[in-house]
């Protein structure tokens, strides 16, 4: 792993869906030079599961996000949808608690899903029809939050499952990967003042 620049330049980070998994194996060294062949400054991934940080650049995040996934569908010839994130809200995704202490010491597992938008009304019924026993949720702005009552094999609910239910795309990640990754990184939320 390549740590960023800390010089005080913000910085963002891309959660990418469809990275090392189903088939699709990319080395970390391909993505970060994928990245830095964007003109982005400061390039690092976190793990290998299609996380990369960089500098916030000028360009304006809209024009950013659709180069981002012009430039992985051509060089990768599949669909990489990018949830790009700012620091602060890394920071504030792994401090935020969307279930009770008491639901937490009982899960198993606590997976966030990143969105591109907030989920609709009746996208957001469409989830909660999907609660089990096991799984629960909690929506909160454009994350998804997953928690896993019992082990991850007797679940039901998959990114594939969320997706074809609410034909919305998403990417996934364990709690455990997102505070690790802010740690790092010493990424700080506002409403925090850490």
């Amino acid at each position: 792993m390549t740590r960023a620049d800390d010089g005080g330049r913000p910085r963002m980070i891309a959660f990418l869906r469809a990275i090392n998994v189903g088939g699709h194996v990319v080395t970390m060294e391909k993505l970060r030079g994928l990245f830095v062949a964007l003109g982005l400054k400061d390039v690092a991934t976190f793990i290998a599961s299609g996380n990369v940080i960089f500098a916030k650049p000028v360009t304006g995040l809209q024009v950013l996000h659709q180069r981002i996934e012009d430039r992985l569908r051509t060089a990768l010839g599949y669909e990489v949808k990018a949830f790009i994130r700012t620091e602060a809200e890394v920071a504030a995704i792994a401090t935020y608690q969307p279930f009770s202490k008491r639901q937490m010491q009982r899960a198993k597992t606590l997976n966030v899903g990143y969105l591109a938008a907030p989920l609709t009304t009746s996208a957001k019924r469409l989830l909660m029809a999907l609660k089990t026993e096991i799984d629960d949720f909690h929506v909160h702005g454009r994350e998804v939050y997953w928690l896993t009552k019992g082990k991850r094999s007797d679940s039901t609910f998959s990114n594939a499952l969320f997706e074809r239910t609410l034909k919305v795309r998403a990417t996934f990640r364990g709690i455990g990967t997102v505070t690790r990754l802010a740690a790092t990184y010493a990424f700080r939320s506002p409403q925090s003042g850490r």
